[in-house]
């Protein structure tokens, strides 16, 4: 690594108690973590040292927070570090912040690749003190000693068009200051699809090319990875070398809502909970209102139906070819009342089975799928009409 770069600290901006600033569909203190924790396991798998001050929906106040981040590294001018922020109060782009001690070339750098992702970006500006213009007038940037700390307000959170920005690119604007902080620091940047997961130690007669070859990569890509200058190897020399990894696809996010659960959360998007976990580095399936979820992007299989006036939950199951039950379920519904403007999921295309609950009869369950007791036994291959609990249902025709 390069000598003059130490390593990486991401600071997720508010916390516990402290909300930051709020948006109608959007919690500045989660989006803050949602992004810093993309970055920190992108900067891992670049095999760049960077600690998190918080890892979770934790109250930190200033001074704990200063003293975590001089903690890392000490009082080190080769750090940087990176407080991430949303904005509030009618603009729209993003800006980043620097100190006075430091000069523009990094906040520049961040700001460009920010912009590259099709973000409007506003400006890189310093703030002093009113009472010491000689000291700046954010903490994070005043009292982190020697360190490059730099504040990145990604847009405003009371604007819609950057709240959708941020809540479908938030990956892409990672992207954008992690490739900055490398460049500036003179790192080789690597792609997400790309990964250094292992080493190979020259051997007796092998060549950059002869290498590359063996396995499956490229002599570019191996100078890339390694810093060299020219094609020269030495026995034993040990070289990094990219493994393509397998890619998961897109993802977006989800906010959680009052009812909502891990299981709820991941039936929607045809995920298990398991896999909504790892996707969110959760340790537990505590949710909280308002927290913000990665999810599979384009995996729903649910749309949804703004409440019009005259609407029922039976005219609506009727119209999408679903039932009553199956509303209320995804909804979180306890009752059949809804209000004009309510916003319901609406399963995508029809289900074909159905598992037996305690109560159930043909019967209702024929109503339910607006068929009949005697296609159930047709489909089913039923020879009466008891049902057992747990029973899978053929309910329609594929």
């Amino acid at each position: 690594m390069n000598s003059n770069f130490s390593g990486v600290v991401i600071d997720p901006g508010h916390g516990g108690v402290d909300s930051g600033a709020v948006g109608k569909d959007l919690l500045e203190k989660e989006y803050n973590l949602l992004i810093s924790r993309y970055m920190y396991d992108r900067f891992r798998e670049l095999g760049i040292p960077v600690y998190l001050t918080r890892d979770s929906d934790t109250t930190l106040n200033p001074s704990d927070r200063i003293k975590k981040i001089l903690s890392f590294f000490g009082n080190n001018p080769n750090v940087v570090v990176v407080s991430n922020h949303l904005n509030a109060g009618g603009g729209t782009g993003a800006e980043v912040i620097y100190a006075l001690r430091n000069n523009s070339i990094l906040a520049n750098s961040i700001l460009n690749n920010i912009g590259s992702t099709g973000q409007t970006t506003r400006r890189i500006y310093q703030r002093r003190l009113p009472s010491d213009t000689t000291k700046d007038y954010y903490y994070i940037l005043r009292e982190t000693g020697q360190t490059e700390p730099l504040i990145i307000e990604y847009g405003f959170i009371d604007n819609d068009k950057d709240v959708e920005f941020l809540k479908n690119n938030y990956k892409d604007l990672a992207e954008g200051v992690i490739r900055a902080i490398l460049e500036y620091k003179n790192i080789p940047y690597i792609a997400p699809s790309t990964v250094i997961t292992d080493t190979y130690k020259v051997q007796s007669g092998d060549t950059l090319y002869s290498i590359s070859k063996k396995l499956d990569t490229t002599v570019t890509e191996l100078k890339k990875l390694n810093n060299l200058s020219s094609n020269m190897l030495s026995v034993g020399q040990v070289l990094k070398i990219p493994t393509k990894t397998v890619d998961i696809g897109e993802t977006d996010i989800y906010q959680v809502q009052a009812g909502d659960t891990l299981y709820s959360i991941a039936r929607k998007y045809n995920i298990s909970v398991n896999e909504l976990k790892n996707l969110n580095n959760l340790v537990d399936n505590t949710l909280s209102i308002g927290q913000i979820l990665e999810v599979p992007s384009g995996l729903s299989s649910y749309n949804s139906y703004i409440v019009d006036k005259g609407d029922t939950l039976y005219s609506i199951a009727k119209k999408f070819d679903t039932s009553v039950n199956k509303l209320k379920e995804l909804n979180n519904l306890s009752s059949n009342m809804l209000s004009i403007g309510q916003k319901l999921l609406i399963p995508i295309g029809e289900e074909t089975t159905y598992v037996v609950k305690s109560g159930d009869t043909l019967y209702s369950i024929a109503r339910e799928f607006n068929t009949t007791v005697d296609k159930l036994k047709e489909l089913n291959n039923l020879s009466n009409n008891t049902l057992s609990i747990g029973q899978i249902l053929i309910v329609k025709e594929v």
